[in-house]
C-alpha cells in the first residue's frame, strides 16, 4: 500500500471510459493562466482549451508591456477570451494605467482584466491595491464588461501581517459594494488551494456575510510535489504547504505527479447537492505545463472540455 496515495500514478483511461458527471459539469466554462513566456511554448491553444476559455495572462515584474499585449493579441485571435492581470504595484501611475488599458483594447480587443495587489513589496508608484485602480474609472470609461479580483481562501499575511482575515475581509466588502454600483461583472478569482472542506467553509462564510461574488476557485494542474512546494512557497500559500509537506516528508524521493483529482471532485460533489454554492467556476494555475493542464482537463471533463479545435 502506498504511503503517499494521493500521488499514485493514474492509468490512462480507457477509450470511451465515461466521465464524473458532477466533474464534468464542475468544469464547464474553466479557465487558465499563461505568461508571455508559457504561452510561447503552445503552438495553438485551438487543439488545448475548449472554445472561448478565458485565459488570464500573469503580468510578472520586470515583462514588457509589449509582451503582454502581443501575447493577449495572439490567443484573442485563437478565438479565446483574455482576461490580463493588472497588478497595482508595478503600475506607475493613472496616465501609465489608461496607457495599458487603451493598448489592450485597441490593439487585441480586451474586455476583461485582473485586479490585484501584485507579488513586490515595494510599489513602483501611485498604486498599492486593486481598490485603487477600481478607483481611478479608467476601467468604466473604457467600457471593460469582467473586472475580475482577487480571492484569499486561506488569507494573505502581506495584507494582515497579524494572521488574521481583518483587511482581506474589509477589502471584500469593499469590493462587494463596488460590485452594487459597477456595471461590469465581477468575481473572486483565489489562490490554488489543496483542500476542499476549509475552501467550502471559506465561501459559505463569504456568503453568511453578504459577498455574493461569484467564486472562481484556484487549483493547481497536475505537477511535481516539488514544484507545487516551491509554488506555494513563493506565493504565500501556508495552510496547503503545511498540507503538501505533512503528506510528502521526502520531497527528494517523490517524482510522481500530484492531480487535482480528489479536490475537484470534493467540490464538484458538493456543487451538485447545493443549488446556490458560490464557487462557479474553476481556475486552473497550469504548474506543471499548459499541455499537461490542458489534458488532464480533457481526460476529466468530458464535454465541457473538448478542445475548440475537435468541437
Amino acid at each position: 500500500m502506498s504511503v503517499f496515495p494521493f500521488l499514485k500514478k493514474k492509468e490512462a483511461p480507457a477509450a470511451g471510459t465515461p466521465v464524473n458527471p458532477e466533474v464534468e459539469a464542475f468544469l464547464k466554462g474553466y479557465s487558465i493562466e499563461v505568461m508571455p513566456r508559457t504561452a510561447e511554448k503552445v503552438e495553438d491553444f485551438r487543439d488545448l482549451l475548449p472554445g472561448g476559455t478565458r485565459v488570464y495572462i500573469a503580468h510578472i515584474e520586470g515583462t514588457p508591456i509589449d509582451d503582454m499585449v502581443a501575447t493577449a493579441k495572439r490567443i484573442k485571435g485563437e478565438g479565446f477570451d483574455v482576461m490580463p492581470h493588472f497588478p497595482a504595484r508595478i503600475i506607475k501611475d493613472q496616465a501609465t494605467l489608461a496607457d495599458w488599458i487603451a493598448r489592450y483594447q485597441g490593439e487585441a480587443g480586451v474586455e476583461q482584466a485582473l485586479l490585484l495587489a501584485g507579488g513586490v513589496a515595494k510599489p513602483h508608484g501611485d498604486f498599492h491595491c486593486s481598490m485603487q485602480l477600481l478607483e481611478t474609472g479608467e476601467f468604466g470609461k473604457a467600457g471593460f464588461k469582467r473586472l475580475h479580483v482577487a480571492g484569499h481562501p486561506e488569507g494573505n499575511k502581506d495584507i494582515d501581517p497579524d494572521g488574521s482575515d481583518k483587511n482581506v475581509m474589509d477589502a471584500l466588502r469593499w469590493k462587494q459594494t463596488f460590485n452594487e454600483t459597477s456595471d461590469a461583472e465581477m468575481a473572486l478569482a483565489t489562490q490554488f488551494c489543496f483542500e476542499a472542506k476549509p475552501v467550502i467553509a471559506w465561501a459559505d462564510r463569504l456568503r453568511a456575510e453578504g459577498i455574493d461574488l461569484p467564486i472562481h476557485i484556484g487549483v493547481a494542474g497536475p505537477a511535481k510535489l516539488q514544484t507545487l512546494i516551491k509554488f506555494a512557497i513563493a506565493c504565500g500559500v501556508g495552510p496547503s504547504l503545511k498540507v503538501l509537506q505533512k503528506r510528502a516528508m521526502d520531497v527528494s524521493k517523490l517524482l510522481l505527479p500530484y492531480e487535482p483529482n480528489e479536490f475537484i471532485g470534493e467540490l464538484a460533489a458538493h456543487a451538485a447537492k447545493t443549488p446556490d454554492f458560490n464557487i462557479t467556476q474553476v481556475h486552473f494555475f497550469p504548474l506543471g505545463g499548459i499541455k499537461t493542464n490542458a489534458n488532464w482537463a480533457i481526460e476529466n471533463g468530458g464535454a465541457s472540455a473538448v478542445p475548440a479545435a475537435k468541437a
